[in-house]
């Protein structure tokens, strides 16, 4: 019997919030009523907390006067904005399950999306950065040039019937947001009182993709339950309260900016500040000096754009205190510069991934400096975690094994996908992870690599299978395996080596304006190297690793040593 496994639970005398977003969002508002809730600098939104639950509450009842009905499933496609913030809530209060869409999505992620989950309605951006997304829905479903509004039938898009556009422009067949923000009438209110009372913590309220290894995205299944408590242990761990102002400049779409964000901040009457529609360094600093943030949220990545950005002397930035750094390996050196130069003395690092709401670990603001730049913190209040080998087996602390939780976090399953859900969350309601760690004797934990393919490049998961299948539609590929390479910029780049079919011929170019425009942009390969075949096991296997540490050596790249 070992004296100290690695196995470790988030004891607490805090309880677990056992209400629905929508009730505890109501309580909430009315006590901070005055206190500043949402800040959108490209929108000059500032609203308080009684201003932004009126408008939560008038585009809950114009969700329900579409016709929506509590189950039905509603996507997002747009970048940061007031009105993203006033779906999560509006939906959460009509009892309808926000879907979230990449926006970084093209025609076929899109089409896939919509369809996994059977979305009845979808809330759309004209358009972002490169992206026009009218153009692209257009193009899976050209029926809305001659529909009625709200009246879509799609031959692509079957389950499809309103489309909402944000923006004051007009779109054929599609209905406009701000139409749904009139006034709820007294009768509309009482009834979104009477479905509060019908909804239950447990139920179903965002649906989130995630890949894994298997390829095509999962919509892995969160509840009121999972969502708010994770967000209220996340922001009691930075310690905010009503007087902070959070800088939120990482995507909504994601748990970072939803969870970690938005729910951190309401759960304690703390004011979002959105810098921007999307990162820009430049954005983040004026915002951080003209609100006087106290708390910054990002990835390596945007910390590191923000400390080298060409006037970041010229900032004020002394009122920041905490936020949270995560979504990809934090190098040990940037976290020194943010704590030294960026005045976040109490900024913590944090650990988990989407199917868990997402934080499992999570360092907290007085935690020994050496142990915050070093490891992902302790495990989170009410969570559980083990460090199990091969054999599912704990092992002792110290050792490396595959990272398993369990607890109130932990998804309800991957959407209509049963097989998929068995093969993530075992019989005893462990969530199998995929990423390898070290639990060390005081409970802190170390995340040392991933048993999963796995890319992050600048805090955006990259599933090589998904890329790999994409990739072979490609009439000259015969064979792509893609790996992920070290870079001094976004952590990691992806690879993709591949074999061509025989008596053809390709350049990397080729393969790159191949996926433009058809995958997300951060998931066209950086590199593209041509090979006459993989290193494989004498079973047959490809290895991955040697196939990367191939790769590494013929492009020259340095590996990054990171906490």
């Amino acid at each position: 019997m070992q004296t100290n496994p690695s196995h470790v639970h988030g004891a607490t005398d805090v309880p677990l919030i056992d209400e629905t977003i929508g009730s505890f969002f109501d309580a909430l508002a009315r006590r901070h009523a005055q206190s500043n809730a949402l800040v959108v600098m490209h929108q000059s939104v500032r609203w308080t907390y009684r201003e932004l639950a009126q408008r939560v509450d008038n585009l809950a009842a114009g969700l329900r006067r579409l016709g929506l009905v509590p189950g039905e499933r509603i996507g997002i496609w747009a970048q940061n904005c007031a009105e993203w913030v006033l779906t999560q809530f509006a939906t959460a209060k009509a009892g309808l399950v926000l879907v979230n869409i990449n926006p970084a999505y093209r025609h076929e992620e899109l089409e896939h999306a919509l369809n996994k989950v059977a979305c009845r309605a979808l809330i759309l951006a004209p358009s972002f950065r490169d992206a026009d997304y009218l153009a692209i829905l257009r193009g899976v479903a050209p029926e809305l040039a001659f529909c009625a509004p709200g009246k879509l039938v799609s031959a692509r898009l079957p389950a499809l019937e309103l489309v909402i556009r944000l923006g004051g422009g007009m779109s054929d067949g599609m209905l406009n947001f701000d139409d749904l923000m009139v006034p709820a009438s007294g009768h509309e209110l009482h009834d979104l009182a009477v479905l509060g009372t019908m909804l239950s913590p447990d139920d179903a309220v965002n649906i989130q993709f995630t890949s894994g290894t298997t390829g095509a995205p999962k919509g892995a299944t969160l509840t009121h339950r999972n969502l708010l408590n994770n967000g209220f242990f996340v922001g009691e761990a930075m310690q905010l309260t009503e007087a902070d102002r959070l800088c939120i400049p990482v995507p909504l779409y994601h748990c970072f900016g939803m969870v970690l964000g938005n729910l951190a901040c309401v759960t304690h009457g703390s004011t979002m500040v959105f810098p921007g529609e999307g990162f820009d360094a430049q954005a983040v600093l004026q915002t951080v000096q003209a609100e006087k943030c106290t708390a910054l949220h990002g990835v390596p990545t945007m910390f590191i754009a923000a400390l080298d950005h060409p006037a970041f002397a010229d900032y004020d930035l002394s009122t920041l205190r905490t936020g949270v750094m995560a979504g990809s390996p934090c190098p040990v050196e940037v976290m020194k510069r943010v704590i030294d130069r960026m005045h976040m003395e109490q900024v913590t690092i944090a650990y988990g991934m989407t199917e868990t709401a997402p934080i499992s670990f999570q360092s907290s603001v007085d935690e020994p400096f050496e142990l915050r730049i070093s490891t992902v913190g302790r495990v989170q209040p009410h969570v559980e975690v083990r460090i199990v080998d091969e054999l599912g087996r704990t092992v002792p602390r110290g050792d490396t094994g595959e990272l398993l939780t369990r607890g109130y976090s932990v998804m309800q399953g991957y959407w209509n996908d049963l097989r998929k859900t068995a093969e993530a969350i075992d019989a005893d309601g462990w969530m199998h992870t995929g990423d390898l760690a070290v639990i060390d004797d005081e409970g802190y934990c170390r995340i040392v690599g991933r048993s999963k393919d796995m890319v992050i490049r600048g805090g955006e998961n990259i599933y090589p299978r998904e890329v790999e299948e994409f990739l072979f539609r490609h009439p000259k590929v015969g064979d792509v395996q893609c790996v992920g390479v070290p870079d001094p910029k976004y952590g990691e780049e992806l690879c993709a080596c591949i074999v061509l079919r025989a008596d053809t011929d390709a350049n990397a170019e080729e393969i790159r304006e191949f996926c433009r425009g058809r995958i997300a942009s951060f998931k066209v390969p950086r590199y593209v190297k041509f090979v006459d075949g993989f290193p494989m096991t004498v079973t047959g296997k490809i290895q991955k690793f040697a196939l990367r540490r191939q790769m590494i050596d013929e492009l020259d790249l340095q590996e990054e040593k990171a906490a």
